[in-house]
């Protein structure tokens, strides 16, 4: 195995020099360093991580506590996305990560207790059960700690901006002609709520007025319950033109209603999703929908965590919004009632 010794005898320089080098101290020159770099990699050296750790105080691991209050586990494409994201920046920084869920050697431990056995150095937390007192123990700890689409005082969260998103969606329905929308929303959770808050506050910029019958709860990523409220909403005396719903996935059960029952998309009626998935690109019409930037959500999360570990006193401990894009696909049609 090679070591620092041998990259310092085929550089001539001293061991200190390739130790300072290969972990990214100041005081040493450009040319020097950049010269112990390409031979450290030429000889295929690779880092004691236990070493590493002793001196640097770190692990170099991230740890990724996600939890999904439907069990979806990472076939939910939002966080799959989000998470590989992460991963991918963590890895360009150093870092590996570590899921945190579980039984960890066969004992039962808390978040915190699993997150210190495993020496992460810091958190990333994306799941729905905020509130669970496990959840707030971690929180409370001296552990960094990032949120995905959650907001905790004195924490770094990065969210999507769902009043935006859905500001965007409700103003493209509009212009389309449509006053009749309804909206089927997922669980009641901070993004709902958001999403709830600009859909009300965009109708009532437009002067809308949206009956409560127009607003019904369902479950995020569930067809049967979305297409159970989808024939409720079309069995109204006077039906909405126009049917959101709470992610794309959902929209497929919104979707096979509507068709079991002879009507066309978006013809006789229209439709949109939220997230912005691969599948919605597929569909025949593609489907209206938000696209969520998955990609600088998680790439932002990795970067200030990292930031958070690396520089704790300079950091900014803040909320960081990241914009959606509209992507009109062709599953809202022109109004023919306006």
């Amino acid at each position: 195995m090679v070591s620092m010794k041998d990259i310092a005898k085929q550089c001539h320089v001293s061991v200190a020099s390739v130790s300072k080098a290969l972990n990214g101290y100041s005081d040493i020159g450009e040319e020097t360093r950049n010269l112990i770099i390409t031979t450290a990699h030429e000889m295929g050296y690779l880092p004691n991580s236990s070493a590493r750790a002793l001196k640097t105080k770190k692990s170099y691991n991230l740890g990724v506590l996600f939890v999904d209050a439907a069990m979806n586990g990472l076939t939910h494409e939002y966080f799959n996305h989000v998470l590989e994201s992460f991963k991918y920046r963590a890895e360009e920084k150093g870092y590996d990560i570590t899921f945190i869920a579980g039984n960890t050697a066969g004992q039962k431990m808390s978040f915190y207790e699993r997150c210190r056995y495993r020496g992460v150095d810091g958190v990333l937390v994306a799941c729905f059960k905020y509130y669970e007192e496990d959840i707030q123990d971690l929180i409370r700890s001296e552990l960094p700690v990032v949120t995905i689409d959650h907001t905790f005082e004195g924490k770094i969260a990065v969210v999507s901006n769902n009043v935006q998103g859905m500001e965007e969606l409700v103003s493209y329905i509009y212009s389309m002609g449509h006053k009749k929308i309804a909206y089927i929303h997922g669980d009641d959770t901070p993004v709902t709520r958001n999403r709830l808050s600009g859909f009300y506050r965009t109708t009532q910029r437009y002067g809308l007025e949206i009956p409560d019958e127009y607003v019904r709860a369902s479950s995020y990523r569930d067809l049967e319950m979305a297409a159970k409220a989808t024939g409720e909403l079309l069995d109204l005396p006077n039906p909405p033109t126009c049917i959101m719903y709470p992610d794309d996935y959902a929209a497929v059960g919104g979707m096979n209603e509507i068709r079991e029952r002879g009507l066309r998309i978006p013809e006789d009626i229209s439709i949109t999703g939220y997230d912005g998935i691969d599948l919605v690109r597929m569909m025949e019409p593609k489907l209206t929908t938000l696209c969520q930037d998955t990609r600088k959500i998680g790439r932002m999360a990795a970067e200030k965590l990292i930031s958070l570990i690396e520089h704790p006193k300079t950091t900014l401990v803040d909320k960081f919004s990241v914009d959606g894009v509209l992507f009109k696909g062709g599953s809202v049609g022109r109004n023919r009632e306006c």
